[in-house]
């Protein structure tokens, strides 16, 4: 059992003009090969659902947009990392649920960052409601569940081919092990965003992948 305690409830979450904000990350790390390295992201399954997401939840009062992002990573999947730079961007959606996980009129604002993995924890504070999966790229964009965290992976796509989402420093965010799991979020729609992806192999999603490292 993991000695780390996920955080619950939402008595500290942020809202942003009624819309609950969330943080989240996708982490990835380069496998190595007899040849080469992959580039593979790891997802997180929800529970009783064959489909996969990225970390992410309530971005809370006593915390920054990074922390958040990174405890996610922490509390869903069980890694640690060095976060990357500024968000890859931020997606307005909107909850289908019945149960109206975002707000009353279910609507949530969205960051997501890149997380290099650095560590990888045998027990963790969700490993008993959800599994972690390391894909490439491609099979990514088949398990995601939402339309928003898609458009995500494909900023994300972009900025690891053209390395622009640098700080001058990067950032080691260190998460405490002491606060208490986040209840869980709600299949959540798209309702805006503006993504664009260049590269050198086209996708079933329409965007481009360099053959060397995506595949």
């Amino acid at each position: 059992m993991s000695s780390i305690v996920a955080r619950t409830g939402r008595h500290l979450q942020r809202y942003d003009n009624n819309l609950r904000l969330v943080s989240g990350c996708i982490p990835y790390k380069l496998a190595k090969t007899k040849d080469q390295n992959k580039l593979e992201v790891l997802m997180v399954s929800s529970p009783n659902r064959d489909d996969m997401v990225f970390p992410k939840g309530g971005w809370e009062s006593d915390e920054t947009v990074e922390e958040a992002a990174c405890r996610e990573a922490l509390e869903e999947a069980g890694v640690r990392g060095i976060l990357k730079g500024n968000p890859l961007g931020v997606w307005e959606f909107r909850s289908k649920s019945k149960q109206e996980a975002c707000i009353e009129e279910g609507g949530c604002k969205g960051y997501m960052f890149v997380l290099e993995v650095t560590e990888e924890l045998e027990t963790w504070p969700e490993q008993n409601n959800r599994d972690r999966k390391w894909v490439m790229i491609e099979e990514a964009f088949v398990l995601c569940r939402y339309e928003w965290m898609r458009e995500a992976l494909k900023e994300f796509v972009e900025v690891m081919e053209k390395g622009n989402n640098q700080r001058e420093h990067e950032m080691l965010v260190e998460i405490k092990e002491d606060k208490p799991v986040k209840q869980e979020d709600e299949d959540c729609q798209l309702v805006s965003t503006n993504c664009h992806v260049n590269g050198t192999m086209t996708t079933s999603y329409g965007i481009m992948l360099p053959a060397s490292i995506f595949l």
